[in-house]
Formats: structure tokens, sequence, C-alpha cells
């Protein structure tokens, strides 16, 4: 049985239609989300992640049947910026911005990719649009989202113009807690020239939780695209954060962090496109697996042959607190132009016990010791965080998680 029917009886076109209707969608819109539902009969399931002899994510076997309830979407949303940048809702963005959405919608996350974009894309409730003019420094924009119902779909776009910059904090969590819970969430920035995209992600779902989010951007020339992933809750999270470097000078970074514990299971892609001239790319993500936890993650750098003077790196590590908790890691180069400087690193691997025996026999008790190494492994990660309230609110969250193991 395809992955297609599994879901699609419980689906229909009335329930898109009145979706798109409440918030006051133009006819192309509506068709986009039609075309989508049509196609869920033929997609199939995103790619998981595969090591040598084992595919570590099965997604074909989670109930959406009972997970996806269309037309119960609610939730609790802040979304706030500085005046000189637009911070629209969804239905707002419809209003008032119906071309740029018409340029951008779906342009960098095709809504047919796969099963489940195709699936947020018919479906989607709930979103925020930023628009950054040229020149406008736009800080400490928020977007808060707190889950109170059995499924919910969001959808971002961020759009910045000419030499404008733009810091986004944004945060999933979950309110009135249902047994369990799907959550998706799709995120497109076009980084217009010489501009500046700051995207930090703060993921700390229910653990009855699923989670599915793809977030992808594109940098005009000069342009850099600076992500930041945080992932504490759900028990499954499928997850891919991905640039495109496709002007010259283009620039973007990649920062990771996750912590499973008890049975959850993360599957991280961080992937980055070198398509022009002179880009740069630093790629850096660390982990925790305790418990029976799983985590795999990929790291793809992909250099086109067209990508002259490309400087492009990755280094992902993983810490095991347990003997069976498992993970992996699979960093990949693909190189088609041989002017390129890049490297990666994956190690996983147990805390040191040299360092707990130097530690403990200096008169630190062995949990403040093991407590004291995980929260310096992250170390290199929370250095690369620009943005103090998450960097904090990421600190705070892993600590709270280790006492939580005392």
């Amino acid at each position: 049985m395809s992955a297609g029917t599994q879901v699609h009886a419980n689906l229909t076109e009335e329930q898109v239609r009145e979706i798109s209707g409440d918030l006051e969608e133009p006819e192309w819109l509506l068709e986009t989300r039609l075309e989508a539902l049509a196609a869920l009969e033929e997609l199939d399931m995103p790619d998981v992640i595969r090591t040598p002899g084992r595919d570590w994510t099965n997604l074909h076997d989670l109930d959406f049947e009972s997970l996806v309830d269309p037309l119960n979407a609610a939730e609790n949303k802040d979304q706030v910026g500085p005046e000189e940048a637009e911070v629209l809702s969804w239905s707002d963005a419809v209003q008032e911005h119906e071309e740029l959405l018409k340029e951008h919608f779906g342009s960098i996350v095709d809504p047919q990719e796969n099963y489940l974009t195709a699936l947020s894309t018919a479906l989607f409730s709930t979103g925020t649009v930023i628009y950054v003019p040229e020149g406008v420094d736009a800080e400490d924009v928020a977007i808060r989202t707190e889950q109170n119902s059995r499924s919910l779909f969001n959808y971002t776009l961020v759009v910045t113009e000419e030499s404008s910059s733009v810091t986004i904090l944004e945060r999933q969590s979950t309110g009135e807690e249902a047994e369990e819970q799907y959550y998706s969430g799709v995120v497109e920035i076009a980084a217009g020239e010489n501009s500046y995209v700051q995207y930090g992600s703060l993921q700390n779902l229910s653990e009855e939780a699923y989670n599915f989010t793809v977030k992808r951007g594109v940098a005009d020339t000069y342009a850099t695209i600076d992500w930041i992933e945080g992932n504490l809750g759900t028990q499954l999270t499928k997850t891919e954060v991905s640039t495109t470097l496709s002007g010259d000078s283009s620039e973007t970074q990649i920062v990771g962090a996750f912590y499973g514990h008890n049975d959850q299971h993360f599957d991280l892609d961080a992937k980055v496109w070198h398509r022009a001239e002179h880009t740069t790319a630093d790629l850096v993500t660390r982990g925790v697996t305790d418990d029976v936890a799983r985590s795999v993650y990929e790291g793809v750098q992909d250099v086109g042959s067209d990508a002259w003077d490309t400087s492009s790196y990755q280094r992902e590590n993983t810490l095991m607190l347990s003997d069976e908790s498992e993970a992996d890691a699979s960093p990949k180069l693909i190189i088609n132009n041989h002017d390129t400087e890049a490297s990666h690193s994956a190690t996983v691997g147990q805390i040191d016990a040299e360092d707990l025996f130097y530690m403990t026999s200096r008169g630190v008790d062995p949990r403040s010791a093991r407590n004291m190494l995980v929260e310096g492994f992250f170390v290199p990660v929370l250095e690369e965080i620009d943005v103090d309230e998450l960097r904090d609110d990421l600190e705070g969250l892993i600590g709270a998680r280790l006492r939580q193991r005392d």
C-alpha cells in the first residue's frame, strides 16, 4: 500500500476549500493547495537518512489518519517585530502582499516534493510572512507557536530586500497536551542582494509529538543566511535545514544542537549547495543521546561545477550518555569544482573516562562532573549563537534536562 492511500481517505477537497476560504485566499493559492492534495496519492514519504546496512527512520508506520485533524488547528501565536519590517500573519499577508506571495510561495520548497510537503501545503492554516524592505535592519523578530490541537501545519516566508537584515527567533512548544500530536513546519527564505538573515529555531514540543520541518533558503549575491536549530522535544523529529548559495560571495552557517533522552528519535539533515563563485559555508552540529534515544545526522556539502573558490566546512559530534542510546553521522562532500577548500568530520562517542576521573579525583562528585562535561561539550555550538536569548534558552533547557537525569 502506498503512503498516500494511508491517510488520503481522511482528507477531502471540501476541507481544503474551507481552510483556504477562511483565510480569504486568492484562487491561485487554492489551486496550489488542491493540486498538492491530489498529488498525495502518488507521492512517497521524504527520504530518510541511510547509513550502511540500516534505515534509521520509518515514516511509513506513522498513523497519520489518527494524527491529522485538518479543521481543528488551535494555537497561541505571538508574531512581533520592529515597525520598519512587516511581520504579518498569513491571513494579513494574503490581503496585503499577494504579489510577494505569488513570487515566492513554493519557490524554494516544492509543495509536491514529497508526501509530507504536499500534506503541509494542502492543510496549513497558520503562518508568518516577514518582509524586510531595502536598507532596513530588523532586530528581534519573534515567532512563538504553542500547539493546542492534535495537528498543526505552519508556514513561514522570509523575504529580505537589498542591503537589509533581520534576526528571527522562532519557538515551538506544546500547550494543552494531546496524547499524540503532529507538527509540520515549512520555512522559505529569499535573501536579496547583500542582505543578512539569521533564523534561530528552538523546538521543545511534547515528547508525545511528531515533528516534520523543512527550512530552506536561497542567498543572492553577497547575501548571508545563518540558521540556528535546537531540537529537544518530540518522540520523533524529521528535519532538514539547507541553503542554496546562488549568488557570488554568498555565505551560510548552519548551527545545530540536540539532546535526546528516553526513547526520542532525531533524524537531522543539514545541507548546503554551492552554486556560485567565492561562496562560504560552515556547518557545526553537536548533540547528546541518553537512555534509549537515537539520533542520525546527515550533512551534505555540494559544490557545483561553476562554484569557483569555494570554502566549505562541516563538523558534527554526538555524545552518548548511555550504553543503550544510539547515534550515527553521515557527512558527505560532493565536489565538482577543484578550486575548493573543504573538510568534514564527524565523531560519535561517550564521555572521556580520563576527563571524568580527573575531575572526580579533585573532589567533584561524579554527577556534577558528568553534567559539567556535557555542558562543556555544547560550548562550541553555543559560542556560535549570536542571539543571546536563544543561547540562554538552549543552555537553560540543556541544564534542566541534565538535572532531570539526576
